[in-house]
């Protein structure tokens, strides 16, 4: 089924050199850019993530040291990077809780003034575990009927995962193919950051999604214990999630100086 689209569609897959979405950096990126006339455009690069990738990691997709050592750093590449995605909705394979979050973070550490928090996102991962709990190959063969090449290749996951989602719409009548409804189908929760560690509550307030405080507001939590903001900035959160709870609390601050 041919996607039903008002803004273009990226989907994109990220290899890594680990999956801390804090420190680990990418060493390839691949994004199908579709438009909805159905056009395509395709772009895969790799990446010199400035430190070394562990053999565990280099085990499964099969990018080494080596490979990347004469390769841009993101940095480089950021703002063509960004251009790119520039007013497109995006999709991925266990994106929404991964590959987004790491590549919010790349920008950030890039200085690449980009906000991507009123996009689209669409996650064919939890479409596939809410229809059938299965991974990326074995989704790939259930609805496309064939065998998934190269799989843990940034390029041969990003094109799985459109082919996928497409043979999604085609087989689930109770999937609506708008990229609005697969945005909120495909989503867990309401997340403040995208590493989720904030949420929004039923009455959209911003509460803390883990530690001591977890359910409680973030606003009357910075209220309460001044030392928390500090911890958090002093620690190992992501740059979004700092950035976030930076802004809540500069909110909160303007709010206390015009009462």
């Amino acid at each position: 089924m041919k996607l039903n689209l008002k803004n273009p569609i990226v989907f994109f897959d990220l290899e890594t050199t680990g999956t801390n979405i804090t420190a680990d950096r990418i060493v390839e990126i691949c994004y199908l850019k579709v438009f909805p006339n159905g056009n395509e455009e395709s772009k895969t690069m790799r990446i010199n993530p400035e430190m070394p990738i562990p053999p565990g990691s280099s085990a499964i997709h099969g990018i080494y040291d080596a490979d990347v050592v004469d390769c841009p750093t993101f940095k480089e590449v950021a703002k063509s990077i960004a251009n790119d995605i520039e007013g497109c909705d995006l999709a991925g394979f266990n994106s929404n809780r991964f590959d987004v979050p790491v590549l919010v973070e790349e920008f950030l550490r890039a200085g690449v003034d980009i906000d991507i928090s009123k996009r689209k996102f669409v996650d064919v991962q939890v479409i596939f575990h809410k229809m059938e709990q299965r991974t990326l190959s074995a989704a790939y063969k259930f609805y496309c009927n064939e065998s998934l090449e190269d799989a843990h290749t940034a390029e041969a996951d990003t094109r799985a995962t459109y082919e996928v989602l497409k043979a999604q719409l085609d087989r689930y009548p109770d999937l609506v193919n708008d990229i609005t409804f697969l945005s909120d189908y495909s989503t867990f929760g309401r997340n403040v950051d995208f590493a989720g560690r904030m949420v929004y509550d039923d009455n959209g307030t911003e509460v803390f999604n883990f530690g001591k405080y977890k359910g409680m507001s973030v606003a009357e939590v910075l209220q309460k214990d001044s030392g928390y903001y500090g911890w958090i900035m002093g620690n190992d959160f992501t740059l979004n999630t700092k950035s976030m709870l930076t802004k809540i609390r500069l909110r909160e601050q303007g709010k206390m100086l015009t009462k």
